[in-house]
């Protein structure tokens, strides 16, 4: 146990530099994302599919821009300031949402905060690998989803005081309500990126070996494999506002959504370093078939549910799944690539994700609501949808990518 412990508090500086602005990042924008959903819905009128295409194109937008930035911070070997550039973008278009009057409008103020996403996550990602021995990469991943999810935490518990302020225990999320988050949301945000600002020091590249080209093909087969996986996974993986507005469906209101949400990342944040730590002895791809596993069952739970007490204990379960799966899905990252290439490998990763999430989560509008004439197949379609490719993803990481195919890249690779 006191070797867990030391190993918990010799984390490097950066690694900890980058988990506080996690954490206050997700402070501010879990403040007010999970209810983007219900203010696109409740107040503006949306219907679930254009719900879909905004949430799907800002995480396409997003996913754009990742594999140039990792690339160009593999060019250039600095990963700081285009991971603070990529902060400070997101903070300045956050206050727009307060003034929002439409879908259009959203969508455009979500398209530049997700874009600055797409600056600083593999540059913030890189920056992380590149600071800390591989033999604790999984620990290191596994903290700063830990201190991730434990800012959301804060950030829900924030809005749940302020929704109940300001409209108790309405169904419905009211627009006076969901403004004056936004502008909260903005303080966190800022110290973020102060945080970053004055805490990152560049770390020392060890490797001499020049960047990759730009591009796919020149990355290792097993991670192109590893990225095919995860892409499959995700097609049904759609954005979590539908499980939001499937909660609201199910009988809950705005206040007891936030506690929903908040039990979810409490879960999260206690699993997450453990589970990066255990990754590290048993191996990431064994966690990740458990993990995915985890999921596919929680997403048919989502399908069956019929009373409001299953979407709390779904819920439950789902920060379970992402504390197992998350840290060992970026971790291995590192693991399948050589150290100069680790940017660029994850602005693929990521790109892939974010490319994936767009008709992610326009399918899972159209399955629940359809389009135009057609009513679609119901609320527990995308659920279904999700858990069927979540076993096929597996079937694919146990046969298609093997034990053998895996390997840890150490610095002098």
């Amino acid at each position: 146990m006191s070797g867990t412990r030391r190993s918990w508090r010799d984390l490097p500086r950066n690694v900890w530099v980058v988990t506080g602005t996690s954490l206050l990042t997700d402070v501010s924008s879990e403040m007010i994302v999970h209810l983007i959903p219900l203010f696109l819905a409740n107040v503006l009128g949306a219907r679930t599919v254009t719900v879909g295409l905004i949430e799907g194109v800002a995480e396409t937008t997003s996913s754009l821009l990742k594999m140039f930035s990792g690339w160009f911070s593999d060019r250039i070997g600095q990963r700081k300031w285009l991971t603070v550039a990529g902060y400070g973008l997101s903070t300045l278009s956050k206050p727009f949402l307060a003034i929002a009057g439409s879908p259009a409008a959203v969508l455009g103020v979500r398209f530049f905060e997700r874009m600055g996403k797409g600056i600083r996550t593999a540059p913030r990602d890189a920056l992380v690998a590149d600071s800390i021995e591989p033999e604790r990469r999984g620990l290191a991943f596994g903290v700063h989803r830990a201190g991730d999810t434990l800012g959301a935490t804060l950030g829900l518990l924030a809005a749940f005081v302020v929704v109940w302020l300001g409209q108790g225990h309405d169904g419905l999320l009211h627009a006076e309500t969901f403004r004056r988050l936004v502008w909260l949301s903005v303080i966190p945000a800022l110290l973020a990126v102060a945080l970053l600002v004055f805490g990152i020091r560049e770390p020392q590249r060890k490797s001499r070996a020049g960047a990759p080209a730009f591009g796919w093909s020149g990355l290792p087969a097993a991670f192109r494999r590893y990225v095919v996986i995860v892409t499959l996974f995700t097609l049904g993986n759609s954005s979590d506002a539908f499980l939001v507005l499937r909660a609201q469906e199910r009988g809950l209101n705005v206040l007891q959504m936030m506690g929903l949400l908040t039990i979810f990342n409490l879960i999260y944040t206690v699993i997450s370093g453990p589970a990066g730590a255990l990754s590290d002895r048993i191996g990431r791809r064994r966690l990740l078939v458990f993990g995915w596993g985890v999921y596919a069952l929680i997403y048919l739970g989502f399908a069956a549910a019929r009373a409001p007490w299953h979407v709390w204990v779904l819920f439950a379960c789902y920060g379970a799944y992402y504390g197992l799966a998350e840290g060992s899905l970026k971790a291995m990252v590192a693991d399948l690539v050589r150290p100069e290439e680790r940017g660029t490998a994850y602005g693929a990763f990521h790109l892939a994700i974010g490319i994936t999430a767009l008709p992610a989560s326009v399918i899972a509008g159209l399955l629940w609501q359809g389009v135009g004439g057609w009513s679609g197949f119901g609320a527990a379609a995308p659920f279904y949808f999700g858990a069927i490719l979540a076993v096929a993803a597996i079937l694919l990481l146990t046969t298609w990518m093997p034990r053998h195919a895996i390997r840890l890249t150490r610095e002098e690779a």
